[in-house]
Formats: structure tokens, C-alpha cells, sequence
């Protein structure tokens, strides 16, 4: 059914888009054939590693992917859209309006070159985005302090480790107090992915590296990832919590677990595991994969929510049908009660569907100031 669905937009371009150009049959097959290997991307994915979420080709060959499956969905979406202005028109003209040739080049033009945009901005090393964030009770001492949030790093074959490093020194050169790391490491096995992400123990910051896991560590022998990141100079915090310390003012960093932890035999999201224990008074920052709990956090007391999981929506309008499955909750800053909640759009993306078209990936550097939350 998942590989069905994805054929869906190629079966439109073939019916309504190609098949009406005045080409020779066989240029008509011989694009149709393309478009069909290309819209099976997730397939052929699995033949290579046995997972849809791996794929284990040369990164220029899952780049090409990439950009034709793009560039399927837009004409797809072209297409529909002229259809219905078509039936629309219908009935002033009498007859089904004839599209010229001319028209259908130019929407295949424009989604591909859009589609290679998407892809171009999802692959890149992402810029930096500086925020600010007001915590009601912070500490003096805390005032002003930096943490950088990375988040959906989704290191594979599309992200290797030439990227990662990149991202390490880029992350590096900001000098921040703490850096946090919202889960989605990876798309692969530790055995395919080691040399990958090796570089990610270079990570520097004043009070060190703290990370929880994503979905999609569950999807490729958790326990053996928690392992391995455990081993790369980071504290996983998996619905547990660490006091920080500056002078006389604390602040209490929170983790929590994944919320597909229960598919898989592993530990649930426990809130309240997590902060037992925490000095009362202190401000509590809460990583969380997914911020479709934030509601839950808000009640809980918690003052800042660090989330990822949504790629901030992928492509403008597509994050809307994003943000349902959600709670609402897709990209950037939301206040709910007194807790702020955050939603990076990450630092990568899944190879599944690497395109980004107005939401940019972010290196995000967060600076804490006390007062009221905006």
C-alpha cells in the first residue's frame, strides 16, 4: 500500500500530462518507464538495506531520486489544478479545453526546476537562525546563556559524514553553553553509519552535549544506537533529567523517550520519571522528539519544549496537512500557558523526501533571557 500511494502521482502525469503530448509513442513509454522507477524511489530503497528509511545508494543516485519523484508530485499537482480550472471552464465553452503543448512544457519545466530547488535547500548545511526566548523565573546567572539545538540530523548516504562534519564545526563556532540534539540521528545501522557519525564527539560546548532519541532510532536496533551515542561524548537522556549549575541559579534539562518507543518493546515517554526528583524551583527545559505532547509539558510546569520530527512541513502547504497530524504543532514558536514551545525545522531531513521549498533547515542558537514568555 505505501509504494501504491507514492505511485499515485506518477499514474496522473502519465494519464494527464504525458500522454497527450504529441510525441511518438515510444519517447511516451521511454519517460513513462523513467518516471515509474523514479516514483518507486522508497522500493527500491528497501531492496537496498530493507528499510524504506535507508537507502543504501551512492548519494548523487539518491539526489537524482529525489529530484524526479519531486518533480512527479509537482506536475501532479499542476495537473490536477488545471483539470479542475478545465471543468470550470467547461461549461461556458461547451466542450473540455484544449491544453496546448506549449503549456504542458512550461509546468514541466517549472517542477523541475522547482524540485531542484527543494532538493538543493534540503541538502545543504543549514544557515543559522538566532532566537530568543524569555523563561519567567530564569536564574540570573542563566541570563544570556546559549544553547544550539540540532535536531533530524537524518546522517545516511544523502548526509554522510563530509556533512556532518561540516554541521560539527559550523555548531562548534558558535561557542555555546550547551548544546542539545532532539533525536533523529540517523537513517541506517550503526554498522552502516559509524564512520558517519563519528564526527559528532567533536561537538563542543561549556556544559557538554545532551540528546535524546527520535523515531527514527527505533527503527534500526535502539538499544544499539543508545549504545553507540552514548559513546560519542553525549549524555542520552531517556526520561531522565540533569541539573545545570551557575553559581547559586540551577536550570533543569529534561528528556524524554520517544513516542514510538511503545511499537517497538522499548521504554515510553515518561514525563513524570523524568523530572522526579528536579529542585522545585528551578526552570525546566524539555527535549521531545515529537511536540505533539506539548499540551501535557504546559501542564506539567514546564517553562521551555524542545521538539523536531516535523521538518517544519517540507514544502509551504504541505506543512499544514503536516501540523494535523501534529496537535497544530509544525514550526517555530508557540505559547502555550506560561511554556514556550519550540519547533525546529532540522538540521537535515529524511532521504525519503529531501526537498524544502520556503521552510529552511536551521542551525538554531537559542539565547535565554528572563521575563515574561511573548
Amino acid at each position: 500500500m505505501f509504494h501504491l500511494i507514492f505511485g499515485l502521482p506518477w499514474l496522473i502525469v502519465v494519464l494527464r500530462f504525458i500522454q497527450p503530448l504529441p510525441w511518438h509513442w515510444s519517447a511516451k513509454v521511454a519517460v513513462a518507464v523513467l518516471l515509474l522507477i523514479a516514483s518507486q524511489y522508497h522500493f527500491f530503497s528497501r531492496l537496498s538495506s530493507g528499510s524504506v528509511f535507508s537507502p543504501e545508494f551512492p548519494r548523487p543516485l539518491i539526489i537524482a531520486f529525489n529530484l524526479l519523484f519531486g518533480a512527479i508530485v509537482f506536475v501532479a499537482v499542476f495537473q490536477i489544478a488545471l483539470d479542475v480550472a478545465s471543468l470550470l471552464i467547461m461549461p461556458f465553452n461547451g466542450h473540455f479545453p484544449a491544453v496546448p503543448a506549449g503549456l504542458r512544457y512550461a509546468m514541466g519545466g517549472v517542477a523541475l526546476c522547482l524540485s531542484a530547488y527543494g532538493v538543493s535547500q534540503a541538502i545543504r548545511v543549514p544557515p543559522l537562525n538566532d532566537i530568543e526566548i524569555a523563561i519567567a523565573n530564569l536564574p540570573p546567572e542563566f541570563e544570556g546563556y546559549r544553547l544550539v539545538q540540532l535536531t533530524d540530523l537524518h546522517i545516511s548516504r544523502l548526509f554522510p559524514a563530509k556533512w556532518a562534519e561540516a554541521v560539527v564545526s559550523k555548531t562548534n563556532a558558535l561557542d555555546a553553553d550547551l548544546i542539545v540534539i532532539t533525536g533523529d540521528f540517523i537513517d541506517g545501522s550503526v554498522a552502516d553509519r559509524r564512520s558517519d557519525v563519528a564526527s559528532l564527539a567533536n561537538l563542543r560546548a561549556r556544559d557538554g552535549v545532551y540528546a535524546i532519541p527520535g523515531n527514527h532510532e527505533y527503527f534500526f536496533d535502539y538499544r544499539d544506537w543508545m549504545r553507540h551515542l552514548a559513546t560519542l561524548n553525549m549524555t542520552m537522556l531517556q526520561n531522565a533529567h540533569v541539573v545545570l549549575t551557575r553559581g547559586s541559579g540551577r536550570l533543569v534539562l529534561v528528556g524524554v523517550t520517544d513516542l514510538s518507543a511503545r511499537g517497538h518493546g522499548a521504554p515510553a515517554p515518561d514525563l513524570d520519571t523524568a523530572i522526579a526528583g528536579a529542585p522545585a524551583d528551578a526552570p525546566i527545559i524539555l527535549l521531545d522528539h515529537q511536540p505533539r505532547l506539548a499540551q501535557k509539558a504546559a501542564a506539567s510546569g514546564i517553562a521551555l519544549q524542545l521538539s523536531g520530527h516535523t521538518h517544519g512541513g517540507m514544502v509551504v502547504g504541505l506543512d499544514r496537512v503536516v501540523a494535523r497530524a501534529n496537535n497544530g504543532f509544525v514550526s517555530g514558536r508557540y505559547q502555550i500557558g506560561g511554556m514556550t514551545l519550540y519547533v525546529n525545522n532540522g538540521t537535515g531531513i529524511w532521504p525519503g523526501f529531501a526537498l524544502r521549498i520556503g521552510v529552511p533547515s536551521e542551525l538554531t542558537r537559542i539565547t535565554l533571557r528572563a521575563g515574561q514568555p511573548l
